[in-house]
């Protein structure tokens, strides 16, 4: 990883984030991710929904059916509206949004099960809340490491 790492002489993420926290185009990146995150939401669970609920694929199966609906949709707009593509060349940037999202996508198929298989919450509920407690990772990363 380069840009900032936690060693080398580079500030640590923690002074890296205290500092990003107070700057005020990183709160409209922020709103704007949560934009862009919001319609991916709305599209990840729409695309569930008709798989999970229409078409009957198994709940994780259909998790990741969304996930990469979701993917598409979201790298566009967060490359052309929330960071802008900057100096990235839009396939490494592509790559690296895939490798946060799956690591995201992680997040979410644990805490979906968890939620499907311990608790009487339907699959639809449960996939909601799996998404909402995987986006902080995912907007991380992506400022972070992919758009950096």
């Amino acid at each position: 990883m380069s840009g900032g790492g936690l060693s080398g002489g580079h500030p640590n993420l923690a002074v890296r984030l205290h500092h990003a926290a107070r700057k005020p185009d990183n709160w409209i990146q922020l709103v704007k991710f949560g934009v862009v995150g919001g319609s991916g939401y709305v599209v990840n669970l729409l695309v569930f929904a008709f798989l999970a609920s229409n078409l009957g694929v198994y709940h994780a199966a259909a998790a990741v059916g969304a996930f990469l609906v979701a993917l598409a949709n979201n790298f566009f707009w967060n490359r052309h509206w929330t960071f802008g593509p900057g100096e990235g060349l839009a396939h490494r940037q592509a790559i690296r949004f895939t490798v946060v999202s799956v690591g995201a996508l992680v997040v979410n198929l644990v805490v979906l099960e968890i939620l499907v298989e311990s608790t009487s919450m339907n699959e639809i509920g449960a996939q909601a809340i799996a998404v909402a407690v995987a986006m902080p990772f995912n907007f991380l990363g992506n400022k972070l490491w992919t758009f950096a």
